[in-house]
């Protein structure tokens, strides 16, 4: 249903008669409910509305028919396309169904009559359309020689008549209407539901018990709308004039134009554009942009100094002379140069600086080559960023940067056009402007966080330009509508997330991953960079016995006070060590006691040694808030260690099986898991039913014992297909009561036909074993080939056993001997079937 049409009030203008003739004192208390939207009914007013909903088609078809009452009422929200009881207005009216008409376009229309006014009580059928309990609600009618009544009823006739004049949104027919209508009570109904009120305030006028009571709110709403047009008259009258004043500036403006023309005046340069002309004669631009500039610059010299068009046609010929048209700075292409810088700068990220290094290469042979489009993606804080200035440090390019995060504005990319107020170039042209160069190192920083398809254009598909070799050589930007060479550039996109960069844009990059830091690589980026950086950064480096940080020290640090891939934390907490040595060694110095600054240690003397030792790492920063899991042993069946890769490296981690009698059949899983490492759970049970004749297990075992699989640390979100053999293995101890290899660990996906298929982070898994004291690791066969990519160094002291299905993970993982105090598994002496 929509609002009423206009057509309104040319139908009311035949309604006479008295109004209580309207109103029948035996009104139904249950009718069917018609609900409408932002349409008041009063009582004695005819209406169109138009039938959307089917439930109302069905209700006013078969109230035309049977010639029944209905109910109207009005929605609350308009929005609501099925409204309830709490979506509708308690009051409404009776309404007789007059006529059902068809329109060209199919809508279907029907025109009602309000009778008496009813209050909705409660609905007691939604189906097939509403139908609701209600009450009768008596009219006060006014006397008709009330002097008073007389006088405000002819008031607001003129008040109507008034407000019809100066409003555009109502036609003229509708003052004939209203004085057509002879009945006052009518007239007044007709006013309060066809005026620009809000629904609220007719709801409010349609409860007044008194009809005289109603006409004083009526004229009071119908006043505040009148002030309401007369002053939005006043406004359009206002800005006509000043329209008119600025055609009337524009025309004298132009008048003086003619007459500089024709008196020929030729005064002398401004300082500006002597400028300019001297920046042009400089630049190395092809032929076109020249033509161009002349062009815009002979505009500048048409256009008035007192033009507000004069300061923006400056401002672009100046943004256009400070670009660096055809400027480029010569690269340096010594390799072992570069790979020093690099390394000095960077520990390992051995895959980009291969790549840089590859380009330099080739750039050297052919001597012109499109600069590559790389992404540099990886988790926060190993370095994507500071890469770039090593990149161009190593090349002897200019270095810039364009941070992406949150770019919500096409234009911030491409400019905006000149027609605009305030417009500018985008921020690739004033990086490139910036730099000086059009070859420069350029980095996006986070590209994964551009907003994508916004009210003000998609800046991830207008960055498809720019990061494509094949179109970035005539790269247009909106303002400077001139074509821009950006192949030259070397572009490093940077990113934490791949799956929120569209595909094209991915398509277009050349992605190099740059996985988390492990624990020794971050000892050595301590040593290396972190260390002397905070040294520096507090002071302390200019003591003779500056304070010296251990292998054991560091590895304190990362392990028990960081959880991260990169190594911001890190540097953190080195400079929070730092700050407080630093703070101890400016009281001792001073001879003072530290209690005599801070009470918390009103008794401690300083003596702080040069080099420090884990045990001191508590004093400086506190208790460690993080711990890694160390082996716990084989002593318990059914308690299997496992690897895990997490975005801050790798871990172990124990599953644990039990089993309790029960019904059987009963496979429960705890420790926060996800649905992948749910249905390895599946497979490995599935798998060890099948083959428990191998295994030496009562197959009635599973009848009349539950089995409880868990991963500990549940507060921990676990998924992942790569402790398929582990849980396999684990239900395999729990079942045969049987011992686990010692110091062995294991990962790897399982079949339903018990293959084992190779999993990813092996590096990561290692090295967390390595540090939890395994010395036996199970991997997938085809896992051997990233064993072969990491240096021995990382390899020592663990040795790897390859497999290939699940029996060949329990021949070599589960022994012999059985655990202490194993389970006994009593089967009911009436199950007398035999194992097949």
């Amino acid at each position: 249903m929509d609002e009423q049409n206009t057509s309104a009030f040319s139908m009311i203008a035949d309604i006479e008669g008295d109004i209580n003739s309207l109103m029948e004192d035996n009104c139904p208390n249950e009718v069917p409910i018609l609900p409408v939207r932002n349409i008041v009914l009063f009582p004695g007013v005819v209406a169109p509305i138009i039938i959307a909903r089917e439930s109302s088609m069905k209700l006013v078809r078969k109230a035309e028919k049977q010639n029944a009452l209905i109910g109207i009422v009005c929605q609350k929200d308009p929005d609501i396309e099925m409204p309830v009881e709490g979506d509708l207005h308690d009051c409404g009216v009776y309404a007789k169904v007059l006529k059902q008409l068809t329109l060209p376009n199919g809508m279907v229309t029907v025109i009602v009559q309000g009778m008496g006014r009813l209050k909705l009580l409660k609905i007691i059928s939604e189906f097939p359309y509403l139908t609701g309990n209600v009450e009768s609600i008596p009219e006060l009618m006014p006397d008709k020689h009330d002097k008073e009544w007389r006088t405000a009823i002819d008031d607001l006739r003129r008040m109507s008549d008034q407000y019809i004049s100066i409003s555009d949104d109502i036609p003229d027919e509708a003052m004939f209407a209203i004085h057509n209508i002879n009945n006052d009570v009518m007239a007044l109904n007709f006013v309060c539901s066809n005026m620009p009120f809000s629904c609220k305030e007719k709801i409010g006028l349609l409860k007044v018990e008194s009809v005289k009571e109603r006409l004083f709110g009526a004229m009071k709403a119908l006043n505040r709308e009148i002030n309401l047009q007369k002053l939005k008259a006043e406004i359009r009258n206002k800005t006509r004039e000043d329209l008119d004043e600025q055609q009337k500036n524009y025309f004298l403006q132009q008048q003086i134009k003619n007459m500089k023309a024709a008196m020929s005046e030729d005064g002398e340069s401004s300082p500006e554009r002597v400028a300019l002309v001297e920046k042009a004669k400089k630049k190395k631009w092809p032929e076109e942009v020249e033509k161009v500039f002349v062009k815009e610059l002979e505009k500048l010299d048409q256009t008035s100094s007192q033009s507000p068009e004069f300061n923006l046609q400056l401002n672009y010929l100046q943004t256009f002379v400070g670009l660096p048209w055809g400027e480029y700075t010569k690269d340096d292409l010594n390799l072992q140069r570069a790979q020093k810088i690099l390394d000095r700068d960077h520990y390992g990220m051995e895959k980009v600086k291969e790549r840089i290094l590859e380009y330099m290469a080739v750039l050297s042979l052919r001597g012109d080559l499109k600069s590559p489009i790389l992404c540099l993606y990886g988790p926060p804080g190993v370095g994507k960023t500071s890469l770039g200035k090593s990149i161009a440090a190593a090349m002897k390019r200019k270095y810039v940067r364009m941070s992406l995060g949150g770019l919500h504005d096409e234009a911030e990319i491409r400019g905006h056009r000149r027609t605009y107020i305030g417009s500018m170039p985008g921020r690739i042209l004033k990086s490139i402007q910036k730099a000086g160069s059009s070859n420069p190192v350029f980095i996006l920083d986070e590209i994964d966080k551009v907003t994508q398809a916004t009210v003000n254009g998609d800046p991830a598909s207008a960055l498809l330009e720019v990061l494509d070799p094949e179109q970035n050589s005539a790269f247009h930007d909106n303002y400077l509508e001139v074509d821009y060479d950006l192949s030259k550039v070397l572009f490093i996109a940077t990113a934490n997330n791949l799956s929120t960069i569209p595909k094209p844009l991915l398509d277009r990059m050349e992605i190099i991953e740059l996985s988390g830091y492990i624990t020794e690589e971050k000892i050595e980026i301590a040593k290396r960079h972190l260390i002397p950086r905070e040294l520096e950064n507090t002071g302390l480096k200019t003591l003779k016995d500056k304070p010296k940080f251990t292998k054991a020290v560091i590895e304190k640090i990362i392990e028990q006070y960081t959880r991260e891939s990169g190594v911001r934390q890190l540097e953190k907490q080195i400079n929070k060590a730092m700050r407080k040595l630093a703070y101890k060694r400016a009281i001792s110095h001073q001879n003072l006691e530290i209690g005599d600054v801070s009470p918390d240690t009103s008794k401690t003397k300083v003596s702080q040694p040069s080099t420090l030792n884990p045990q001191q790492l508590e004093d400086l920063l506190g208790k460690p808030p993080f711990y890694r899991d160390i082996y716990q042993g084989n002593d318990y069946a059914g308690v299997v260690t496992g690897l895990a890769w997490t975005s801050v490296g790798g871990e172990i981690l124990f599953i644990e099986t039990s089993l309790s009698k029960g019904k059987g059949q009963k496979l429960t899983l705890t420790g926060n898991l996800g649905d992948v490492m749910k249905e390895s759970a599946v497979l490995a049970l599935e798998y060890v039913k099948a083959h428990a004749d191998k295994l030496g297990i009562d197959y009635r075992i599973f009848e009349h014992w539950n089995i409880h699989i868990h991963v500990p640390e549940g507060a921990t979100p676990k998924d992942g297909p790569s402790a398929g053999i582990t849980i396999a293995t684990s239900i395999a101890s729990a079942l045969t009561q049987r011992k686990v290899r010692k110091n062995t660990a294991m990962t790897g996906e399982i079949t339903l036909r018990g293959k084992v298929l190779p999993v990813g982070g092996i590096k990561e898994k290692i090295l967390a074993a390595k540090r939890a004291g395994i010395t036996d690791i199970l991997l997938c066969q085809e896992n051997e080939k990233d064993i072969l990519e990491i240096p021995d160094m990382y390899l020592k002291g663990v040795s790897f056993h390859y497999v290939e299905n699940i029996q060949d993970v329990w021949n070599f993982a589960l022994t012999n001997e059985l655990v202490k105090n194993p389970t006994t598994f009593d089967i009911p002496e009436d199950d007398l079937r035999t194992t097949t």
